[in-house]
């Protein structure tokens, strides 16, 4: 779904980039004329979403000698922990929007938004135990309910007829409810623990298409967060990673 939504994304900003007579065609009846006139706007957003990490595991990863004390949950007299990778589960979003007209190309937008998700940490660990040597494959399970904060500025192209494309970027601010619930829920077992607190990057890309009543919009955003997410607490599986960045690509339809 990843590589599907950076195609889709590329395709989108492509067509934007050509010029506006290469989309040349009759002239229809404009639904919602004065739409974009108005000052603001308000509506809803409803989405697809992929959370994943972006791992920088520690430097000489596979020469660092583990005990068991810590990971009590692989028996063993010593471990080497030859890779971690993270891989995503899709989620969905829900949330608000809220759009102020700045120009005639531009907007700003406000788009509070919760959004559920999973996200994996794979492990593949090395394991000794008196004189045997065992590869163990592992996967961590990282649970997230967000409220996001997004703010980004969209630059639309000229209407064409009844749609409109446009680009976007911006910064938001995340806040993870449920960043401990499972570690909390879990104490039997070793969970990697994230920080509550993010703040990313967002760019995105999308077509706007006016209704006789509503917009409706379909886009495609990616977001990049700059805050080193793990919290180490002296067990194998977060003192293994030097950082994790959050990345999140987006599918969503607007109405507005």
């Amino acid at each position: 779904m990843k590589k599907a939504l950076i195609i889709a994304a590329a395709f989108l900003l492509a067509i934007l980039l050509f010029n506006n007579k290469a989309f040349a065609q009759k002239r229809k009846v404009l639904n919602m004329p004065n739409y974009d006139a108005k000052p603001y706007h308000f509506g809803f957003i409803l989405g697809i979403n992929q959370m994943l990490f972006s791992v920088k595991p520690i430097d000489s990863l596979p020469l660092v000698k583990w005990d068991q004390l810590q990971s009590p949950d692989i028996f063993a007299d010593s471990l080497f922990v030859q890779s971690v990778t993270s891989s995503p589960k899709p989620g969905f979003t829900v949330g608000i929007v809220g759009s102020l007209r700045l120009s005639k190309s531009v907007d700003l937008r406000f788009v509070p938004s919760l959004s559920f998700g999973e996200r994996l940490l794979n492990y593949s660990i090395l394991a000794f135990n008196e004189g045997d040597a065992q590869l163990i494959e592992t996967t961590k399970s990282i649970t997230s309910t967000t409220i996001d904060f997004p703010l980004t500025f969209k630059y639309k192209s000229k209407r064409l007829n009844n749609m409109r494309m446009y680009v976007l970027g911006g910064v938001k601010y995340t806040l993870d409810l449920a960043s401990q619930k499972k570690a909390q829920e879990s104490s039997s077992d070793i969970t990697v623990k994230i920080n509550k607190h993010d703040i990313a990057l967002e760019v995105g890309a999308g077509v706007d298409f006016y209704a006789d009543l509503f917009k409706f919009g379909i886009e495609i955003k990616m977001g990049y967060g700059f805050n080193n997410m793990v919290k180490h607490e002296g067990n194998l599986y977060s003192d293994s990673i030097d950082k994790l960045n959050s990345k999140v690509f987006l599918l969503s339809f607007t109405f507005e």
